[in-house]
């Protein structure tokens, strides 16, 4: 028996063009980032759980993520695959981990991306992370540690991604929205929204999407977006991106992702 794939409803203004929207749909999982009152040296969570700051799990017969300096990196978001619905093509386990240095994080290329597989998790964990002086941790991007839940849905698309590529009609996106009247432009920009936390799906940028300028990530996949929240804020309203080659994901090579973030 053939399902249809859940569809988001295109609105009014939209309709002529539906069906071409509606193909250009994609699933992803939402993220909810609740934030924790417990102080950054004192995490909750398990080791393992997913989650924005806090404590990681690492091997510890591996060495801790360090910077140039020799300082222990800062563990900014951990996704355990295990926890999040299904999504095509990606993982269904292991962790992935972005780690940032407490000195200058925002030149970008200094961040570190590991992956341990589902084998890695059976390894001993460090528990003891009293190595780590959680008072550098004030200039980083993320203020509180954060449980994360995941929600399956869908994701309609966004001028920002340079992978959402749609001509309405004769008109530009901008053009478009231009004729539009108050209430429909509205209608609009509800639509066509792409902020959020989010696994997969299409990204949201403030100053334009790299994979624009760059021949061989143009077909790159986001693997996380950290959108801007209460406690987290890249910059001035800034968003955070990991991407990652098809083909790497495919394989399970995850820890050849990259990270990017911009802001106003």
């Amino acid at each position: 028996m053939n399902i249809d794939k859940q569809k988001v409803n295109v609105p009014s203004v939209l309709k002529e063009f539906e069906k071409d929207l509606e193909n250009l749909q994609r699933d992803y999982v939402s993220i909810k980032a609740k934030p924790l009152g417990c102080d950054l040296s004192n995490d909750t969570l398990e080791l393992t759980k997913s989650k924005f700051l806090g404590f990681p799990f690492f091997p510890s017969d591996s060495q801790y993520p360090k910077d140039e300096k020799g300082k222990p990196m800062a563990l900014i978001a951990q996704i355990n695959f295990a926890e999040v619905p299904e999504l095509e093509g990606f993982p269904t386990s292991g962790l992935l981990q972005l780690y940032f240095p407490v000195d200058d994080w925002w030149d970008m290329g200094s961040e570190k991306i590991i992956y341990h597989s589902s084998e890695d998790l059976q390894k001993r964990s460090i528990t003891d992370f009293t190595f780590i002086d959680c008072k550098l941790y004030e200039e980083l991007p993320i203020y509180k540690i954060h449980d994360l839940s995941f929600k399956k849905a869908i994701d309609t698309g966004c001028n920002e991604d340079s992978q959402f590529s749609f001509t309405f009609g004769s008109k530009d996106y901008w053009d478009f929205e231009e004729g539009l009247t108050e209430s429909e432009k509205q209608e609009f920009n509800n639509y066509f929204s792409c902020s959020g936390h989010k696994i997969g799906g299409y990204a949201d940028f403030t100053q334009g999407d790299p994979r624009d300028y760059d021949q061989k990530q143009m077909n790159d996949v986001q693997l996380l977006q950290i959108d801007v929240d209460d406690f987290i804020m890249f910059g001035d309203s800034g968003v955070g991106h990991i991407f990652i080659n098809p083909d790497d994901l495919k394989s399970g090579h995850l820890e050849r992702a990259y990270f990017y973030w911009d802001c106003c």
